[in-house]
């Protein structure tokens, strides 16, 4: 495995991964307009991050092969941490932010709320997806199951505490989207800038 970060300013991060099971490489810029590019070679998966990108205003370009022949499973969760890692690199300091977002967000008849702190300590709280979500296949090749380790591995590695709480839906396609965009609204919040903010939002002096 080979990791290959190249960064050209403070809010903007190029990572490049290689394993045995996928090859990613990935741009995104945290002061963007949403625009987004993504070739993943697994569907629904480059709608969701494109939902991502449109709503937290990352611009993000992603270009991705992994033995899906296999399985998803590698190559999804592989573009999870290379995400986080851009994220965590392109935050730098984390001064001025805004680091709290909270977002509610319906779609259709399903209803998701996500809470993130930029805090540098991950921890993901998951939880509401109905009973058999993870068994679902969206698109007949994207797990529901997908759905947290996607989240697990952005939050893990951007150093993330993020909740995200299901408070109803039906359909597995809405709700899965609906996870996506509420995450993206709330993490829009939290890596704004704060004209109020001076220095790092924390009174240890560092996140």
């Amino acid at each position: 495995m080979s990791l290959t970060p190249t960064t050209s300013s403070p809010r903007v991060a190029h990572l490049q991964r290689e394993t045995s099971e996928s090859s990613i490489d990935l741009t995104l810029n945290l002061d963007g307009t949403g625009v987004s590019d993504i070739q993943t070679s697994v569907p629904f998966y480059d709608h969701l991050l494109t939902a991502f990108a449109k709503h937290s205003l990352t611009d993000l370009t992603v270009r991705a092969r992994g033995d899906i022949e296999i399985d998803v499973h590698h190559t999804v969760e592989d573009i999870g941490i290379v995400l986080g890692q851009a994220i965590r690199q392109a935050l730098g300091d984390k001064s001025g932010i805004s680091r709290y977002g909270d977002a509610l967000v319906p779609l259709d008849e399903a209803l998701v709320q996500a809470v993130v702190d930029i805090s540098g300590r991950p921890y993901l709280v998951h939880r509401g997806e109905p009973a058999g979500f993870e068994f679902h296949l969206i698109g007949g090749h994207f797990t529901g199951s997908m759905v947290r380790h996607v989240f697990e591995a952005i939050t893990f590695n951007a150093g993330l505490t993020v909740h995200i709480t299901v408070q109803g839906g039906r359909d597995p396609h809405h709700i899965a989207e609906a996870e996506f965009k509420a995450f993206a609204r709330a993490f829009r919040q939290a890596k704004a800038f704060d004209p109020l903010v001076s220095g790092i939002p924390s009174t240890k002096g560092a996140l």
